[in-house]
């Protein structure tokens, strides 16, 4: 542990989180402002707090963290990526617990490229035979 606490990168989408965690009173802050604050959506707070729920240290821990990159909800994925691998600098007992919930694993599923000669990635523009 350095004087820092435990870091960690996480990543989802476009969005990019380096996390550090301290010994705390469960404080989380996002690009400086509370994670109630930052994020709006309550579905985004409860992905943000799945790690500190799964491995019952709620609490136990301050979070420090800066995002940039994607949206809010790529945001908020890549913030439980990057607290669950802090968590497991922390301790590694909490490997099998994370590992089997899928929180280590970087979530590849990226946007599509738009291809030549279409509307979309996989839309089309309307085929007219005459």
């Amino acid at each position: 542990m350095s004087e820092q606490g435990f870091y960690a990168t996480g990543k989802r989408k476009n969005a990019i989180a380096r996390v550090w965690l301290k010994p705390g009173t469960g404080r989380i802050l996002v690009n400086g402002k509370a994670v109630d604050e930052y994020f709006g959506r309550q579905t985004s707070r409860m992905i943000v707090m799945q790690p500190f729920e799964l491995t019952q240290t709620l609490g136990r821990f301050d979070t420090v963290a800066r995002v940039h990159g994607g949206g809010m909800s790529g945001q908020a994925g890549a913030l439980k990526h990057g607290i669950s691998k802090a968590l497991l600098e922390v301790d590694t007992a909490h490997r099998s617990v994370l590992k089997s919930a899928g929180f280590l694993t970087r979530d590849a599923r990226v946007k599509e490229r738009k291809k030549y000669g279409r509307r979309g990635a996989r839309a089309s523009f309307q085929f007219s035979k005459r």
